[in-house]
């Protein structure tokens, strides 16, 4: 029962330090770049200037939505790899912890 207690607690101690952890994913190289905390919430997205371009905003719209699905993979990796860490490969589910 200990230790689960202090799995709890390092679960959560965990999950404050991921909320500050960011991950950065980019499309159309480096024409989108898109920042997402450990919490796989997104903190930023940068657009060039030179990829905005009123007569083909669909390119735009489908950078935007590359570099986000990126960000979100490389924050959820990111939190895989620290549960991963924490729980020594006991093999508990990632929705469990």
């Amino acid at each position: 029962m200990k230790q689960a207690q202090r799995l709890q607690s390092q679960i959560q101690k965990m999950q404050e330090e991921l909320a500050e952890r960011t991950v950065e994913a980019t499309s159309g190289g480096g024409m989108v770049t898109v920042v997402a905390n450990g919490k796989q919430e997104i903190v930023s997205i940068k657009i060039d200037p030179e990829v905005v371009n009123k007569d083909d905003i669909e390119m735009l719209e489908d950078l935007i939505v590359a570099a986000v699905n990126e960000a979100k993979r490389r924050a959820q990796e990111l939190v895989m790899n620290e549960i991963s860490k924490l729980t020594g490969g006991l093999g508990i589910p990632p929705g469990l912890v």
